[in-house]
């Protein structure tokens, strides 16, 4: 077996080994005092204490498992825009896609509230992935006018505000009691998810990783320029489109349910490509997604236990440990090199 063989595997049996032990912390570890073994039991259906029992399976597990199932959508979801734009820090946040979800959704929302109607997940997705195209729409059009990648960025950021902005104005006129609860959701927050919102989470993500999964090949192709990619008989068009596509799918479903996240999707990939020491799509795109997924779980165990009983939001957190490796990124200002 090659030395890079045993890399991968030792690298992936090491992110395997953190998103087991890190999705355990997020389960065992809380405000309310639990025992681990007391735990144990409530998951294995051996103890008959409703209060604990509560807490455990109707707020920590599905916190747990929402974080690691978003995490690793908005990890890839940066990755794929990365690969589609050539753009060492192009993610859904800095690229305004998460606010433009953001946008669709609490208008989405209001606009329910206001006519006293219920909605659904599809509809919460379906009109975060809207908004998450009408952003990228956007940056498109600009990215055919600037070459510059700070530029590019900086259009990005602005699309991103104006965004949040009339967001925020929406919110604050509404004249709603249910959208109070909109305010912590535009900031970032994977509290208050039930079982039934995990197993929707589950259901996208899954399907959107699988067809991410499929395009390797094609993805390592188009990497190495449109032409190359070309020439090899991939169907560029088709590959640019699936990259829009599914990058918008994923950071719709995180904004329906979690609202903006910042930073993941532009730290995580570069640190998996670090860690790793390789470009390889059919590497990459499992890795950066249980990268995701641990980083989530992390920062998000940190936003609800360093100061409780208040919370942070997720954003707070993932602010401060994804903004540094950003800007390594941007002092470096080059790609990184490594095996293909």
């Amino acid at each position: 077996m090659s030395k890079r063989k045993i890399r991968f595997i030792t690298a992936f049996s090491v992110l395997a080994i953190l998103t087991i032990a890190v999705l355990m912390m997020n389960v065992f570890i809380g405000s309310a005092s639990i025992s681990v073994s007391e735990a144990v039991n409530i998951l294995m259906s051996k103890s008959s204490d409703e209060t604990a029992s509560s807490i455990l399976w109707k707020i920590r597990v599905p916190r747990a498992l929402s974080a690691m199932l978003l995490g690793g959508a908005l990890a890839l979801s940066g990755y794929l825009l990365q690969t589609f734009f050539h753009n060492p820090i192009a993610g859904p946040f800095v690229l305004g896609v998460s606010s433009g979800a953001k946008l669709t959704v609490a208008l989405v929302m209001i606009f329910a509230a206001s006519r006293l109607l219920v909605i659904n997940s599809a509809v919460m997705i379906l009109s975060a992935f809207v908004g998450s195209l009408l952003s990228l729409g956007f940056v498109l059009i600009i990215s055919q006018k600037v070459r510059q990648m700070s530029m590019l960025v900086v259009c990005g950021v602005m699309i991103g505000y104006i965004c949040s902005a009339v967001t925020e104005f929406a919110v604050t006129f509404a004249d709603d009691s249910d959208i109070v609860n909109l305010h912590n959701w535009s900031m970032g927050t994977f509290s208050g998810m039930t079982m039934d919102n995990v197993r929707v989470i589950a259901v996208v993500t899954t399907a959107a990783f699988v067809f991410t999964f499929l395009l390797s090949k094609p993805i390592g192709a188009y990497q190495l320029g449109e032409g190359y990619a070309g020439n090899l008989g991939v169907n560029v068009k088709l590959v640019r489109a699936a990259l829009i596509l599914l990058s918008g799918l994923f950071s719709a479903c995180v904004t329906a349910f979690a609202g903006p996240v910042s930073f993941v999707g532009i730290a995580v990939p570069h640190i998996i490509k670090a860690f790793f020491k390789t470009s390889k799509p059919i590497v990459l795109i499992p890795a950066c997604f249980l990268g995701g997924s641990v980083f989530c779980m992390l920062c998000d165990m940190i936003a609800r236990t360093a100061f409780a009983p208040t919370e942070l939001s997720i954003s707070t957190v993932t602010a401060v440990f994804g903004a540094p490796v950003v800007i390594i990124v941007m002092l470096r200002g080059k790609r990184e090199s490594f095996d293909e």
